[in-house]
């Protein structure tokens, strides 16, 4: 295939790659702590350290899922929420370990189900197609903003001194909210009114 024929580059790539294998150690990982948990529950009284330890590691692991979760939001344009989402579950692993070492089975228990939960989320995002679209950069500074970008009390401000123009024109009075009304011979206000 010659070079100027090759389809652009459409989003992240590798830096998708790195942080698809980053979730994907950590739902490993994840999936392991109930497993190890219950095998101490029915009497495996050596699962208990294993699963301290994973949980140990789990610390690290997202420390990996937050570095490739900035090269892909920063250098791949990849997702803004990816980013504040691998700071979250790192937070919420951190209170995981506090709970499961002071054991506040309580909080613990629960916790580990919301973060099973948001892993596998997060890992099943990072697989699918959409996490391969980059988010679209708008330049600053162009001056070029949209209607949408403009606040309504502003859209009213700008377009009012158009409205008294065209208003003055049409021989009546300005209406109370500020639009242009028909003028009395039933022209169009955006016509001017034409007088031999």
């Amino acid at each position: 295939m010659d070079v100027a024929t090759r389809p652009a580059r459409t989003g992240p790539l590798i830096t998708l790659w790195l942080l698809r294998l980053a979730v994907t150690a950590h739902l490993v990982a994840v999936l392991a702590q109930p497993i190890l948990a219950g095998r101490y529950l029915t009497g495996d009284v050596d699962a208990i350290t294993a699963h301290g330890a994973v949980g140990t590691a789990l610390a690290a692991l997202d420390l990996l899922v937050i570095a490739a979760a900035a090269v892909y939001m920063v250098g791949g344009r990849g997702t803004l929420w990816v980013l504040p989402a691998a700071v979250l579950l790192f937070l919420a692993v951190g209170l995981q370990i506090g709970m499961g070492f002071a054991r506040q089975l309580g909080v613990h228990v629960p916790l580990g189900v919301g973060i099973v939960t948001a892993s596998v989320l997060l890992t099943a995002w990072v697989w699918a197609p959409s996490a391969r679209r980059a988010r679209v950069v708008r330049p600053r500074g162009s001056g070029a903003r949209s209607d949408r970008a403009r606040s309504a009390p502003q859209a009213r401000a700008e377009s009012a001194p158009q409205a008294r123009t065209e208003s003055a024109r049409s021989d009546g009075p300005a209406p109370a909210d500020g639009a242009a009304s028909a003028r009395p011979d039933g022209g169009s206000p955006a016509q001017p009114e034409r007088r031999p």
